[in-house]
């Protein structure tokens, strides 16, 4: 079963607006066994959107398009739809009432442009949209079925969820699909691979394994399909705890955990309480910290001293060490972490200081070099991390390696 994923509309192609439809449609329909084999991107123009519907018609099962819905001159997707399958529109008087509606809750009156909204190709299907103007549009023709949603994203959401896939679970006949997900960090993708290539070499043919990198970590998927839903269940699940065993120590989660909920979870189930010192990653791991709900049950703070200056103000650190070691280096650190651990009466804190770059670094300190300091209630450590010369991805590695750094330890005990 092949799907095409076609997004219409200029604002794509010249960046303004960046597609993340796909992305979620993609995901959507591969839970149902649907296969996405293509996701094309075109502009607002009737003879590219003829065109690449007719090449998507020679390849998939299932053509979804979003974009080009809206009232006004420059979204022309419905009457190119029309043209396409050679038919007139017609006024489908549901969706104008739902267009009514939602203007009247706004306390506005519908124009005669809006009423246009309710204005479909003779041969769709409407697909009802409780959330917004424009109607999803439902075509079978030929063995091949055309979906039209609004490019709005929760509107597209809102049909997929309501109407499209229920429609697609009818209409075609899917297999089972069931996955597993395994979250790692601190080991790169080839390194990973060559620990678990024996096992991955030994999956059978209807199981697939997938590496999905990002920064400093690495998602396992297993995927499996066929017609057998609980059987498949039972074999991923063992397949996950057979992965699971190989590599423990890299493992910090599974599904959808994130690793600053995973490591709140520990401090809370434990009752301990966390501070951060950050440097080079300039807050970015406080901000990953309470971007969880309920944080604040166990993080007390965190003190962004960027210069040595406010090292030195802040959390009383010696210029003497300082100038002794560097900045960037493990006594500096491992006074840091002590300092705020003292500073906001703490039982954990992690600090970090490093070199992010572009500039600042030096033969023995090259951008990148990252040092991480992790103290729990059991032992104050310190760790140097090197992490390449990219500014940005050195400052979120940074903050999340520390939070691993001390899921670790809190492990350990």
């Amino acid at each position: 079963m092949i799907a095409e994923i076609i997004t219409i509309g200029d604002e794509l192609l010249i960046g303004q607006v960046i597609d993340t439809n796909s992305a979620w449609m993609g995901e959507v329909l591969n839970q149902i066994g649907i296969k996405v084999n293509r996701i094309t991107s075109i502009s607002d123009n009737r003879d590219e959107i003829i065109s690449t519907l007719k090449e998507a018609s020679k390849r998939a099962h299932l053509v979804l398009i979003t974009g080009g819905l809206g009232p006004t001159n420059d979204d022309i997707t419905k009457k190119t739809l029309a043209d396409f399958f050679r038919v007139n529109m017609r006024f489908d008087e549901k969706a104008f009432e739902d267009v009514v509606h939602l203007f009247s809750i706004r306390g506005r009156e519908v124009s005669a442009i809006n009423r246009l909204q309710a204005e479909v190709p003779e041969n769709c299907i409407t697909l009802y949209n409780k959330v917004g103007t424009a109607p999803g549009m439902w075509f079978d023709e030929a063995d091949v079925v055309y979906v039209s949603m609004p490019g709005v994203p929760y509107e597209m959401k809102y049909l997929m969820e309501n109407e499209v896939i229920p429609r697609v679970k009818k209409r075609f006949k899917t297999p089972f699909i069931v996955h597993s997900t395994i979250l790692t960090f601190g080991i790169g993708e080839s390194f990973l691979a060559e620990k678990i290539a024996s096992f991955e070499n030994k999956l059978p043919s209807h199981i697939k394994l997938a590496y999905l990198p990002s920064a400093g970590s690495v998602r396992l998927r297993l995927s499996g399909s066929g017609d057998d839903e609980e059987g498949l269940k039972k074999e991923i699940e063992g397949l996950t705890k057979e992965l699971s065993d190989i590599i423990p120590e890299f493992i910090y989660g599974y599904g959808k955990d994130e690793l600053p909920r995973v490591v709140g979870d520990l401090l809370k189930s434990n009752g301990l309480t966390l501070a951060t010192a950050e440097s080079c990653s300039g807050g970015f791991m406080a901000h990953l910290i309470t971007s969880i709900p309920g944080s604040s049950a166990y993080y007390m703070g965190s003190s962004v001293t960027y210069s040595n200056e406010s090292k030195t103000q802040l959390l009383n650190i010696p210029p003497s060490l300082i100038e002794m070691h560097g900045a960037v280096s493990e006594p500096v650190v491992l006074a840091m972490v002590e300092a705020v651990k003292k500073l906001f009466n703490v039982d954990c804190a992690i600090a970090t200081t490093g070199v992010a770059g572009p500039g600042g670094g030096t033969p023995e300190k090259p951008v990148g070099t990252v040092w991480v300091g992790v103290s729990t209630p059991h032992e104050t450590k310190a760790y140097v991390l090197k992490l390449g010369d990219n500014r940005l991805r050195t400052i979120e590695v940074a903050a999340l390696s520390g939070l691993n750094l001390l899921r670790k330890g809190l492990l350990k005990k």
